[in-house]
């Protein structure tokens, strides 16, 4: 399968789109789990992406071609956002939040670091400085003092990054056309029975939390809402632009996630830091280089 590396400014933007809306997700959702629990959530943020994409693939007519490759990247979906997300959500039990994000700004790097082992990417030195840059950026916006868990806890969550990052890689192996859309649905489906199978095991084993019926209205349609843009539309956006860049440079993106993510709390009260402020402008520095970089450089090929 030969690959041009360079991602065009409409590839780019896709990223950066499906960046934005992780992070305007991930402000969403935190603000639904005061008063829902996390699979409740998980379930019907899934079922909300499901539906939005199934009607899209039926209003622009795609065809699902149920193919061997279709199969494969079908099953996908239950490591993520299924099983990924599932694992995250219990290790966050028992970790701070801080400590979660901070294990999580991890997952770009080890994106690269899959993406050389697996796929056999060249990463330039350029490309590998301004990721690590970009990095050091993130951590400058999403550390916390006492960030803190137990080892359980920690390795769940690394468990779960890890999930995320191996998607990616494998998504990038078997993506061979520009049916994202397709793609997106039949893992969102995949991930929503994936989702009723957990929430169905969570209430047979928990007996306190949240009771569906004592949960407002509001809740319900920020749950949805978090839904349509952390997973149906982040994840078309992510598969559209990873089928035309590499792994390693889709993956290089995810570090805006935070930074749209502390952007989008200020519109809840909450106030950055100078500090947070520098690391973001870090960010998006290392990746504006990342994509001159890359638009510079010659294709190359990838099997």
């Amino acid at each position: 399968m030969s690959t041009d590396a360079r991602p065009r400014p409409r590839p780019v933007l896709m990223l950066v789109g499906a960046a934005a809306c992780w992070g305007i997700g991930t402000v969403i959702s935190k603000h639904a789990l005061d008063n829902i629990e996390p699979f409740t959530l998980l379930t019907v943020q899934l079922l909300t992406s499901t539906t939005f994409l199934f009607a899209v693939i039926l209003v622009q007519r795609v065809r699902i071609a149920w193919t061997p490759e279709m199969r494969r990247l079908a099953a996908l979906g239950v490591l993520n956002p299924g099983l990924a997300y599932a694992l995250g959500l219990i290790g966050l039990t028992s970790i701070t939040a801080s400590m979660s994000v901070l294990i999580w700004a991890t997952e770009p790097v080890l994106i690269v670091l899959l993406a050389v082992l697996v796929l056999h990417e060249r990463i330039s030195a350029g490309l590998g400085v301004a990721l690590g840059v970009a990095v050091m950026g993130v951590l400058l916006v999403v550390y916390q003092a006492g960030a803190a868990g137990t080892t359980v806890g920690v390795l769940l969550t690394v468990a779960a990054v890890g999930a995320c990052a191996l998607y990616t890689v494998i998504a990038r192996l078997l993506l061979v056309d520009d049916a994202s859309i397709a793609v997106a649905g039949v893992q969102q489906a995949a991930a929503l029975a994936f989702a009723i199978a957990s929430l169905t095991v969570s209430e047979l084993l928990t007996t306190h939390g949240h009771p569906i019926g004592s949960v407002p209205a509001a809740t319900w349609l920020w749950a949805a809402l978090s839904g349509l843009l952390y997973y149906g539309v982040a994840f078309w956006l992510y598969l559209s632009g990873l089928a035309k860049v590499t792994a390693s440079v889709a993956g290089s993106f995810i570090t805006l996630v935070p930074v749209f993510g502390v952007a989008a709390a200020l519109f809840i009260g909450e106030q950055l830091t100078a500090r947070q402020w520098i690391g973001a402008a870090i960010v998006v520095g290392a990746l504006t280089v990342v994509g001159t970089l890359q638009s510079r450089s010659h294709p190359t090929s990838q099997t």
